[in-house]
């Protein structure tokens, strides 16, 4: 008999009662003593002198895990509250009790990491052979050495605790604005009141009326408070540019570049193969707008079906799509996911007041994930819920590992994620069962590298561009309108007839301060899974363990390292990063050949 998967999360076996809860308060009151007891830890380590300090390093190690894991099981759950339910106003209150807890952590921990970077260098290369910290060489040599980048302890510790009502204070006003807006449209014949994640999911409705109402509603609501979300990104962007100019960092890609573990000459190589590589997706664009009838393409037909007969799925059906092509890759990731779709870690209900957008996160104590997205029923929809299991089914792989090396960077995050989309996508178009879902299909592949090489690059290219403007000074409302036109004309090739000017602010991404320029790692992923993918193709169902390993291997290593041990490949080069385009752009010109034939 099939089990019915609930279609909304549990939370209640993590804290029951949700932002009421008592044991959450009971856990949360209990952070107090820890924190206090890991401060006074903190203040009483001292610069390591022998290697016999081994020891003592282990042991504060340990005590960081355990902070860790406490402090990230409420602040994870706590994040769930708050996206199920935008109008949940106490969960917003413990947000912030949660984000002052962590901003003590954090400060208690850079003070150990500023004692490790005075280690004599001599004295630190024993420590580091110690079997005590072997395993654990890799996060202290990052740690040592991005302490050494940092102003002295004081003023670091200021700048933490200042950050909390200022620098993630406008970030927390953004999720609040974004909340708080309503748009009234008709669909199907129905008036409905729409929150903003509803309304960003009529991006791919049927009727051309219902897609342009719904943008241009959006676009009124995003210009009636344009003002607000130009001073919540100049005010993020001006905190993050005065810590950078008081530290000596000139170049705003440095802690992103940093975070994500991998190179400027690496990032350079990946847009540069992908700027020359943009006719095939452009063509693509030019031959949709001709398909639906129009001389151009504008904004809001970017996500519009092509073809009438675009297949649904109701959310069992998609998720047992999800589990029966899991299961041909490995069956590790088939039970997992099945674990999950059957334990309620899935918040998939479309209803009002929930946060836009998609997201998983971990709940480190309980070996738990939870996974956030608003699901319609559409194959884009199926995709992204596999591309959510992707994520979770990396935490699931470092099980194994200590909670000291779990810490991936995005870049390698969203490998895993899209690696579990593209196992999905590519089964749907050889299950298709007609050349209309075929060609849906494979125009909803073709959609992704749109969204990385273009929609992503254009993000990528305006916020660049603001960094270096807001350099000298706060940017307006209406420059930042021409900065975002700009870059989605040169970011679609001049693929798009018009342009959505408000673009930066409706996304979320520009203004999450825990990760800056969160945009470039995702195509990073989406082109690295592309390899990953392409090993796993030619080397079948044994794959699934190599998988596993390079999964476990990803929060110790740099980018170029990881794809040196696992794939073989420079990723420093071009010559790594077109093939996987190539394997893209056969996408897009077999759909061109497939709708030109049935015109």
């Amino acid at each position: 008999m099939t089990v019915k998967f609930p279609e909304v999360w549990d939370l209640d076996v993590l804290f029951p009662g949700g932002s009421e809860s008592e044991e959450l308060r009971v856990h949360m009151d209990e952070a107090g003593p820890k924190l206090e007891k890991f401060e006074k830890l903190s203040r009483n380590f001292s610069v390591p002198e022998k290697a016999a300090d081994a020891q003592q390093v282990a042991e504060v190690l340990e005590a960081v895990k355990e902070m860790m894991l406490h402090l990230r099981q409420s602040s994870a759950f706590i994040g769930c509250l708050q996206a199920q339910n935008t109008e949940d106003k106490k969960a917003s209150l413990l947000q912030s009790e949660s984000a002052s807890l962590s901003a003590r952590f954090n400060s208690a921990l850079q003070k150990i990491q500023q004692d490790l970077t005075k280690t004599d260098d001599a004295v630190w290369n024993e420590l580091m052979d110690d079997e005590k910290l072997r395993e654990f060489s890799f996060v202290l040599n990052e740690w040592r050495d991005e302490a050494k980048q940092l102003l002295s302890e004081k003023e670091e510790n200021l700048i933490t605790a200042l950050s909390m009502d200022g620098y993630h204070g406008w970030s927390q006003l953004y999720d609040m604005l974004v909340g708080d807006i309503k748009i009234k449209i008709t669909v199907d014949g129905q008036e409905k009141t729409m929150s903003v994640g509803q309304a960003n999911n009529l991006s791919s409705h049927a009727d051309p009326q219902v897609r342009k109402e719904s943008y241009e509603k959006l676009e009124d609501a995003w210009t009636e408070k344009e003002d607000f979300f130009a001073k919540t990104l100049n005010s993020i962007a001006g905190f993050r540019l005065e810590v950078y100019k008081k530290r000596g960092w000139e170049n705003p890609l440095q802690e992103p570049l940093q975070i994500n573990r991998m190179k400027q000459q690496t990032l350079d190589a990946m847009w540069s193969a992908i700027s020359k590589n943009k006719q095939p997706f452009v063509d693509y664009l030019n031959q949709k707008a001709e398909l639906l009838g129009k001389d151009g393409l504008d904004w809001y037909d970017v996500d519009a079906p092509v073809t009438e007969s675009t297949q649904t799925f109701s959310y069992q059906e998609g998720a047992e799509f999800i589990l029966e092509h899991f299961k041909k890759f490995g069956p590790e990731l088939e039970k997992f996911s099945r674990h999950a779709f059957e334990k309620g870690w899935i918040e998939a209900e479309d209803r009002p007041n929930k946060r836009p957008g998609g997201f998983c996160t971990g709940l480190p104590l309980t070996e738990e994930s939870r996974i956030f997205m608003t699901y319609s029923g559409s194959m884009s929809n199926v995709a992204t819920l596999a591309h959510e299991l992707g994520h979770a089914f990396h935490s699931y792989a470092l099980r194994p590992v200590h909670q000291i090396n779990r810490s991936y960077a995005m870049n390698v995050a969203e490998t895993a994620s899209t690696f579990a989309e593209m196992i999905v996508a590519d089964a749907a178009v050889k299950n298709a069962s007609s050349n209309d879902e075929k060609i849906a299909l494979l125009e909803d592949k073709v959609q992704r590298s749109v969204a990385f090489f273009m929609n992503i690059h254009s993000r990528f290219l305006f916020e660049t561009r603001f960094y270096e403007e807001r350099k000298k000074g706060v940017v307006p409302a209406s420059r930042l309108n021409e900065l975002m036109e700009e870059a989605q004309h040169e970011g679609f090739g001049g693929g798009l007839k018009s342009t959505h000017p408000h673009f930066w602010a409706s996304k979320l991404h520009f203004y999450i301060t825990y990760v800056p320029f969160y945009n470039f790692p995702y195509t990073f992923g989406y082109l690295f899974s592309l390899s990953v993918y392409a090993k796993a193709l030619e080397e079948g169902a044994g794959f699934e363990e190599k998988y596993m390993a390079l999964l476990r291997d990803t929060a110790i290593m740099t980018a170029e390292d990881l794809a040196m041990k696992h794939l073989g490949e420079d990723i420093t080069q071009e010559a790594f990063w077109e093939k996987g385009i190539a394997l893209c752009v056969k996408d897009a010109e077999e759909f061109i050949s497939l709708t030109s034939s049935a015109e």
